[in-house]
């Protein structure tokens, strides 16, 4: 237990917390009414490629959640904004995930913790899926084939993937690949005429989210 963590905030805010590297800048978003036991932990892109918490797709997903009820904590990766530290290829950005999922276990321990990811950071979500016990991942443009997803132990959660069909960074056909050759594949939103960064499409991802994690809610949090 790292005793230099702060305690869940009661309402929404930025705060520092304590990883591996140092301190992760973070920003919790709690909901405004109807709120459900669960909170989902959502990473951003590629640090190296103008990745930040703050990127659109992070915060919609980020804001699909919140309007299902579920309170989301975003964060920079190693070496962004505020964050300590640099860029670790993957290892220390799953570590410092998993370093904030310890901490949210501690503080909402009855709660439900989901993972979120859009591209890079979907990679890194499903790396800390399993270890964490996510009761749900959401992967946005997974990026099969920049990344090594052969040897990742999967989840057995409920699971969601998003991928645009006109993707220029990540290749829509060896997402789809890599899905159907899984025992157990992940459910596949497929977007048409959608672009890696969901130019004009926001509006459809948050509805592809909500749709598809609907049937997956926590119960209504009590309110004690």
């Amino acid at each position: 237990m790292n005793d230099n963590q702060p305690s869940f905030p009661g309402a929404s805010t930025a705060l520092t917390l304590a990883g591996g590297a140092g301190a992760i800048e973070a920003a919790i978003e709690l909901p405004d009414a109807d709120a459900r036991a669960g909170v989902a932990i959502v990473c951003h892109p590629h640090p190296l490629q103008g990745g930040t918490m703050h990127n659109k797709v992070v915060t919609m997903v980020s804001r699909s959640l919140v309007e299902l009820g579920i309170a989301t904590v975003r964060f920079n990766f190693r070496g962004v904004g505020a964050s300590a530290g640099e860029h670790d290829e993957g290892r220390g950005e799953t570590d410092d995930v998993i370093a904030i999922g310890e901490w949210l276990r501690r503080e909402r321990p009855h709660d439900a913790l989901w993972l979120a990811g859009f591209s890079f950071g979907s990679y890194i979500a499903l790396r800390a899926a399993k270890r964490l016990g996510a009761k749900q991942l959401i992967q946005i443009a997974p990026p099969v084939g920049r990344w090594a997803f052969e040897d990742i132990e999967l989840p057995e959660c409920p699971w969601l993937v998003v991928q645009g069909e006109a993707d220029e960074v990540v290749d829509p056909n060896a997402v789809y690949a890599w899905i159907a050759s899984l025992a157990k594949p992940p459910t596949l939103v497929r977007m048409p005429d959608t672009s890696h960064f969901f130019h004009r499409r926001l509006m459809d991802l948050r509805g592809a989210v909500k749709n598809g994690v609907r049937d997956n809610l926590p119960p209504p949090r009590d309110p004690a």
